[in-house]
């Protein structure tokens, strides 16, 4: 048995040498015309890759462009059915462009065992998760040397097309992986950098785009145990009904009571998508997901209390607490215009309830209790148009769409509470909506043999407005969200010169809205969006087919930041630069060993700012170094052997440049056991930060009091995969 991939080695897509493909029959001349005159006047960019597709196992992979110099041979036309419906944007496949991006499998990510999903993007080059220590509560991601990723606007997260970032949630742009189930991910996309058009606004530092399965006849389950009363179930089923319909459907419970006391967590969790072809051309698909968690809060701890005990908790922290409620449902309808176009449609409405409680200090020597609530309505609608062509002789897949989105959220903040009772009035009692529209067009063109070209362009349109719902203590602005709108084309290029040897480069532009209430002020209405412009250089080498190495260079400058010129007075004032080096490296050592490891270097500089003295320093919370290395090892074929090392380097805490965190290294073990069972049965053991490291997995200042959340220590998890 050869042995598999090492469990957390993402291999970079869009990168790899082309292999020949079956070809699409071409559409008539008359759609390649139209579609070249749609490439010149269409302002958006790449498709959201929404679901409306079922395929059953034993489908085919989708038919795809021949490679560069290879003009697809003509096909018979074939009526469609389940086995052959494209979702969304899947014409463009991200290994065919030229952006950096990292994709990981479902089966990589079964084979790492997963029960949180944040531990998938360490191995994505320059990203970093930290978390900050409430089970109910998003963590904040690095990536290319954004630090609010997240926890804030600096990550774009889309599931199966829809974004999952809150416009006016906890911190705009907040949003939260853990409604997803491990086990129903069919893959997901990391696009580094605002390189895609999927997504526009909280897309500064990249986009995490996850697809579910939405086809396949499976039954898994994945159980484990672990320290500190954690347990995880998790089970996937696909159902094919007939040769027209399709059922998938997963779940996961989680608890545990942590290695901090008053850290107790509970998720539940669970998807479902039922597809039905209505005909040879016209296949609809209603999906739905529930998600509830439930979180005390140990809260953060100052230095001082770390270390002398960086598992305890501050005497000062109340009743902390985190509560979410999600419901989701959508619908899509998939038609098949012409054998090489279809019409993707769909519609969605999400409520989610989300409370918090948190300690935290206001003062030098002041800690008091917050409570944040957020009711969030959100209703949203698209259609594209996705299909493949010739222009000039030459192979292209394009997608071109529009959607539009309206989300409403209520919000209550109360401060100073006496362990959630609430002893005065509100600091916010509001309703916040915004409204988008967005137009995109996005293809790929191999216009010579040694040359593959990525075009696109994202239009993106925002209204909105804020009412008071009753009497506010606080001062935050509330009135109407002035009309905003951006256009951010995206040009790549990518050149096979040699076997061994792949070059790309691209510049891209992105924006986001400004932050918070902001928006809201009467001051504000004449602000532009903040804009980032992207240029970036890579390289692949694959001098043997068992080495891989991907090394990129990029630089984003940000410009038009916004600061407060005087209370209720904002004016578009600030710039930095992001440059930095990301690497990923494979190497299958023999058939039973293999070495992978991702690197990244950022430096995040300010280059304008009201004060001048802190031109030239660096972001705060971006850590300069990241790095993991893996090793798989198989000495025999039912036993694999793994290890992942992780390091995090130092970042920045304050604007001067005066304080820094520390730096830490883990090391994970793992151990997995392949039954001789009728029905594939996989026994394994995980033992994470063997050597026990103490170590901060988020460092920050507040009133010169520098807090902490501790990592967690030694954790042994065993467990048991059925069916996989």
């Amino acid at each position: 048995m050869p042995p598999s991939p090492l469990p957390h080695t993402l291999r970079p897509t869009g990168l790899s040498p082309s292999t020949p493909r079956a070809g699409p029959h071409p559409a008539p001349s008359l759609l390649a015309l139209a579609i070249a005159a749609l490439l010149v006047t269409s302002t958006h960019v790449h498709a959201q890759q929404s679901p409306s597709a079922v395929r059953p196992s034993t489908a085919a992979a989708p038919p795809v462009s021949a490679p560069a110099g290879d003009v697809p041979e003509p096909a018979l036309p074939v009526a469609v059915t389940l086995d052959t419906i494209l979702v969304k944007g899947q014409a463009l496949d991200v290994r065919d462009n030229a952006f950096s991006t990292t994709r990981v499998t479902g089966a990589a990510i079964a084979e790492d065992r997963v029960s949180d999903i944040d531990a998938l993007f360490r191995n994505v080059p320059g990203m970093t998760v930290r978390s900050i220590g409430y089970g109910a509560v998003a963590s904040s991601t690095v990536i290319r040397g954004f630090g609010a990723g997240g926890h804030g606007g600096d990550l774009g997260v889309v599931l199966d097309g829809i974004p999952l970032n809150e416009a006016n949630s906890h911190a705009d742009g907040y949003v939260d992986v853990q409604v997803l189930v491990p086990l129903e991910i069919e893959d997901l996309t990391v696009y580094r950098g605002p390189v895609s058009a999927l997504y526009g606004n909280f897309n500064r530092g990249g986009l995490v785009a996850f697809q579910t399965r939405k086809s396949g006849d499976y039954a898994e389950f994945d159980g484990s145990v672990g320290d500190y009363g954690t347990v995880d179930l998790q089970a996937a089923l696909g159902v094919p009904i007939g040769d027209r319909q399709q059922l998938n459907v997963a779940s996961q419970l989680f608890h545990t009571d942590s290695f901090r006391r008053q850290s107790q967590t509970d998720r539940r969790t669970a998807s479902m998508r039922y597809g039905i072809g209505l005909s040879d051309r016209v296949d609809l698909a209603l999906s739905a997901r529930v998600h509830d968690a439930e979180a005390d809060g140990a809260a953060r701890v100052t230095r001082a209390q770390f270390d002398v005990d960086p598992y305890g908790i501050d005497p000062r922290t109340q009743n902390d607490a985190a509560f979410k409620d999600f419901r989701t449902l959508r619908a899509d309808l998939n038609i098949t215009v012409a054998p090489e176009l279809r019409l993707l449609t769909f519609a969605y409405g999400t409520r989610q309830d989300f409370t918090r409680y948190f300690t935290r200090p206001v003062a030098a020597t002041r800690f008091l209790q917050r409570e944040e609530t957020y009711d969030r309505h959100v209703v949203g609608a698209g259609t594209s148009l996705n299909g493949r062509s010739l222009l000039a002789g030459r192979p292209l897949d394009f997608v071109a769409g529009v959607e539009a989105f309206n989300e409403r959220t209520e919000f209550q903040f109360f401060d100073g509470l006496d362990n959630r009772r609430r002893v005065g009035a509100a600091l916010n009692d509001r309703e916040t909506e915004i409204e988008s529209v967005s137009a995109f067009v996005e293809s790929t063109w191999r216009a010579h043999r040694l040359l593959d070209l990525s075009l696109g362009a994202r239009y993106d349109r925002f209204d909105g407005a804020c009412r008071r719902l009753g009497p506010e203590a606080g001062s935050d602005p509330c009135d109407t969200l002035a009309t905003l709108d951006n256009v951010s084309p995206k040009l790549g290029a990518r050149s096979q010169l040699a076997p061994w040897l792949q070059l790309r480069g691209s510049y891209a532009e992105g924006f986001g809205l400004p932050g918070g209430f902001t928006k809201y002020a009467p001051g504000a209405q004449s602000l532009d969006p903040n804009e980032l412009r992207q240029v970036e250089l890579g390289v692949l080498l694959t001098p043997f087919d068992d080495v891989s190495l991907d090394v990129v260079a990029y630089r984003i400058n940000s410009s038009e930041e916004i600061r407060t010129v005087s209370p209720g007075v904002f004016e578009n004032f600030g710039a930095t630069r992001r440059t930095g080096i990301e690497a990923s490296a494979r190497w299958q050592v023999t058939p039973a060993v293999e070495l992978g490891g991702v690197y990244g270097y950022a430096d995040s500089e300010i280059t304008q700012n009201r004060n001048p003295a802190l031109l030239g320093n660096v972001v705060t919370g971006v850590p300069e170094h990241t790095g993991t290395v893996n090793v798989a090892w198989r000495p025999v074929d039912a036993l694999r052997l793994d290890a992942t090392y992780r390091h995090v380097g130092r970042t920045w805490l304050d604007a001067a440049n005066t304080r820094r965190s520390d730096s830490y290294d883990t090391l994970d073990v793992g151990a997995s056991w392949q039954l001789p069972t009728r029905v594939p049965t996989r026994l394994y053991l995980n033992i994470d930060n063997i050597s026990d490291r103490v170590y901060a997995t988020a460092t920050s200042l507040s009133f010169g009091e520098q807090l902490l959340t501790p990592g967690a220590p030694r954790f042994v998890r065993v467990g048991v995969q059925v069916g996989f």
